[in-house]
């Protein structure tokens, strides 16, 4: 598995040879992909905003459900299936949108991790000994952007679609010269875990728990597939903005969108709650622990709050939190991150043009289990 880091030094041209990525979805999906390791101390000087509300927002009551997967479809960290305990909760109807975010960022002034410069002594603790430091030029402020490949490609290396591009950042999605303009109602997007953090405080709110985020999307159904039910996501009429077609070279927009789609564009799950499938990843408060649910299984958790550090043996020196509910770039011919049960994870300070949020509010006037 390639590390994050050296994938930024090899798409750089540094380093010819790109290791093999092991083809799972995690490769294709949210990992392997260039960590950034800058502090954000931004998150500490964000003042509440007094206008919070519940606003956009649905009450998710509380109760016992089953979490974790039980068909052949899963990866080994979505077993075993095991009882949970969760009070009530608020959660947004959508994903956070650009308008919404760039309220946040007009009263606070709060700067996003991709559009700061790269700290070198950070970066190079990811790299193999002896890994030459980049040009200047090239450790600054920058986000990934996915662009298609001109013809099928091995799955074996996301650098073919991933690309490093200065000056994109959730303002400019696809780098200098993109603007928000006829984009205010789509997710906001190239948003770091702690860009995400900093948006919750300001609005009164936090992080969902991995738990409340599959809780939430099933919607108050035991052994839903997808939140919309059981039904394949590419039989019957369009459910989730996904691709279709070919990945990365041909997406056939069968949903009817060729990328991001504007929050409420498919029908919501049974809890009145929106792309809870598809469109972008969505960042929740839980350190990534490949292990983590076989720790639940042993016992009935009540409101488990994740593992206490991140564990990825796949990338063990890298720190991960927890992605969910896939993508646009989700393709049922390798990634099906918009099962409902589908765990991923990503760096806290990376980026993408496919990685978003929701949040969450607690209210101690309802019930508490």
């Amino acid at each position: 598995m390639v590390t994050a880091a050296y994938f930024l030094v090899s798409c750089h041209g540094l380093n010819s040879a790109v290791p093999e990525v092991k083809h799972d979805t995690t490769a294709s999906c949210a990992a392997a992909l260039p960590a950034r390791f800058v502090v954000n101390d931004s998150v500490e000087h964000i003042t509440r905003n007094s206008e919070s509300s519940v606003e956009g927002m649905k009450w998710i009551a509380g109760g016992e459900c089953l979490l974790g997967a039980t068909d052949d479809e899963g990866r080994d960290d979505e077993y075993p299936q095991h009882a949970v305990k969760l009070d009530g909760f608020w959660m947004d109807e959508t994903e956070v949108t650009n308008a919404q975010f760039k309220k946040f960022v007009d009263a606070t002034g709060y700067q996003t991790t991709a559009e700061k410069n790269i700290d070198w002594e950070d970066l190079k603790k990811q790299l193999p000994a002896g890994t030459p430091k980049p040009a200047d030029s090239l450790l600054v402020a920058a986000s990934l952007v996915f662009i298609p490949t001109s013809a099928p490609v091995p799955m074996d290396n996301p650098g073919q679609w991933w690309h490093w591009e200065k000056g994109a950042s959730w303002k400019q999605p696809q780098g200098p010269g993109s603007t928000l303009n006829g984009k205010e109602n789509l997710p906001v997007v190239h948003v770091s875990w702690e860009d995400a953090m900093a948006y919750c405080k300001w609005s009164g709110k936090r992080l969902p728990t991995e738990a409340e985020w599959e809780y939430a999307a099933r919607g108050g159904q035991a052994q839903l597939v997808y939140p919309w039910g059981n039904e394949r996501v590419e039989n019957g009429k369009p459910k989730a903005n996904t691709w279709q077609g070919s990945f990365p070279n041909l997406n056939t927009n069968w949903d009817g969108f060729n990328g991001l789609a504007p929050v409420r564009s498919f029908a919501g799950n049974k809890a009145g709650l929106y792309d809870m499938a598809g469109n972008v990843w969505e960042w929740c408060s839980d350190w990534y622990d490949a292990d983590y649910y076989q720790l639940l299984s042993k016992q009935k958790s009540v409101n488990p709050a994740g593992a206490g550090r991140s564990n990825d043996p796949m990338e063990p020196a890298t720190p991960k939190r927890v992605v969910r509910g896939g993508s646009y770039l989700c393709n049922d011919s390798y990634c099906k991150g918009y099962r409902v049960t589908a765990r991923m994870k990503t760096s806290p300070d990376t980026g993408l043009e496919h990685t978003g949020f929701r949040c969450v509010k607690d209210d101690p006037t309802k019930n508490k289990l």
